[in-house]
């Protein structure tokens, strides 16, 4: 949280801050805070953007620590990472360092890398109608989204074209001040989530912020301000237009933040969830109520072992929430007089085409979740040697896991989920044991007639 000093900020502030005017903007008065005022310290910044920042002051250009990173070190969190906003082109940044890189179109950005650490930096964007030049430029689609956004700018100008106004607050490493033009550090210390300028534009330029609005609400613990979040419900449709690559990096963002169950209510409440999952939001409205526990189990147990440091795959998280659409599907299949194992490869690569026209997924996941979705039919056989080759399967592990996941969420498996724990805990003789008295269940696949090889008399005995 903010320090006790920092509540009287705001009176200094009003006192002693330069103040700039925009005739466009309200929220362009200008606070400078100097250090005495607030609680960041150079010790809780990154070594690696540090030097970023002395290099590029010491070439004559601005350069100021800007975003998350000052937002979290007011609010006592560690950062996972520092940007940086400069008055440099990303040109003239990658000149200065031999260890970056440029990239994006959309926004061309540098990123300097330091081992695994990665510093972006970004320079200063200008106004949408600043002059258009080659290399400086800005277009729209027709739902008013940006598609290049090059134009350079002030950093009054760039403060004002952030996001949330949390967001739009830069640090000097050089007089240690805080700069901010949107009132952020007011709604940090009201805890709200606040766009700057109009929400309804601000959302039709780039709709993912509607995302982001719920992933900084959950992160934070801040309440998203009524005008902020009103617009959302009527455009939530307009995540349609992004593509589906970037929404898959969004949905891990939005789920492997420690916050995902708190996360996905939230989408929900917004109709957020339902443009990201469409099959699955039909399938939580029409199913049972054990598609919805399953997955907000599936989320809590991923909230855990974050919170545990333990590793999360993706594949698991798809698996999860794509589950119910599956299950409904695999259903109809069966009904339809397709035996269950065609019926579940079937549906499972129905409902994995349909999931990629919203959120794209790389093959690597879509093949270990179809593995671990075969696996709950092959996990019922269990006796003779079936079990010990089950549990030498390299999807073993998470395919048990989420067979608990299902009993948790009250759909009867006989017992399945406990009788795979004690197996495990039991020695050698034991799992034998276990394994000769056990009574297959569910059902076998097909066995491929063999075709007769030579002459077919001398074939059969």
């Amino acid at each position: 949280m903010v320090l006790k000093k920092a509540k009287r900020l705001w009176d200094r502030v009003k006192n002693g801050a330069n103040q700039l005017s925009n005739e466009e903007s309200p929220q362009s008065e200008l606070k400078i805070v100097p250090r005495d005022n607030h609680p960041i310290s150079r010790k809780d910044i990154s070594s690696p953007a540090l030097k970023v920042l002395y290099r590029l002051n010491n070439a004559n250009y601005q350069a100021y620590l800007v975003g998350g990173g000052v937002r979290d070190l007011l609010l006592g969190l560690h950062p996972k990472d520092f940007d940086i906003a400069t008055d440099a082109h990303p040109e003239e940044v990658h000149g200065l360092f031999k260890n970056s890189r440029l990239i994006g179109r959309r926004f061309k950005l540098v990123h300097v890398l330091f081992g695994r650490e990665v510093i972006e930096v970004a320079t200063f964007r200008g106004h949408h109608e600043a002059p258009a030049l080659s290399a400086n430029q800005s277009t729209s689609s027709e739902h008013g989204m940006l598609l290049r956004d090059n134009v350079y700018g002030t950093m009054e100008e760039d403060a004002l074209r952030r996001d949330f106004t949390v967001n739009a607050l830069y640090y000097c490493v050089k007089d240690f001040t805080i700069y901010d033009y949107a009132n952020g550090l007011e709604d940090i210390e009201k805890r709200e989530l606040r766009l700057i300028g109009d929400p309804e534009t601000r959302y039709r330029e780039d709709p993912v912020r509607m995302l982001r609005a719920v992933r900084f609400a959950t992160k934070l613990d801040f309440t998203i301000a009524p005008d902020t979040e009103k617009p959302i419900f009527e455009l939530s449709s307009l995540l349609g237009n992004i593509p589906a690559a970037r929404l898959f990096d969004e949905v891990l963002k939005l789920m492997l933040s420690g916050k995902a169950l708190k996360t996905f209510r939230m989408l929900r409440h917004y109709n957020l969830f339902g443009q990201l999952f469409p099959a699955t939001e039909r399938s939580l409205k029409q199913g049972p109520e054990r598609y919805l526990k399953l997955v907000e189990q599936a989320l809590i147990n991923t909230d855990e072992r974050i919170k545990q440091r333990k590793p999360v795959t993706p594949a698991f998280l798809y698996a999860s929430l794509l589950w119910p659409a599956l299950e409904e599907r695999w259903e109809k299949n069966k009904s339809s007089g397709t035996p269950p194992f065609p019926a579940l490869q079937q549906a499972a690569q129905k409902v994995i085409n349909i999931q990629c026209k919203s959120t794209s997924i790389p093959k690597r996941f879509s093949l270990n979740m179809k593995e671990m979705w075969e696996m709950q039919l092959r996990l019922p056989r269990r006796n003779g040697n079936k079990a010990a080759q089950l549990v030498a399967h390299p999807r073993f592990r998470a395919s048990y896991d989420f067979l608990l996941l299902r009993e948790q969420s009250g759909e009867d498996l006989n017992g399945l989920g406990q009788w795979w724990t004690d197996y495990q805990a039991s020695d050698e003789n034991a799992q034998r044991k276990m394994s000769n008295s056990a009574r297959e269940h569910g059902p076998r696949p097909k066995r491929r007639k063999r075709r007769p090889t030579g002459n077919s008399r001398s074939s059969t005995h």
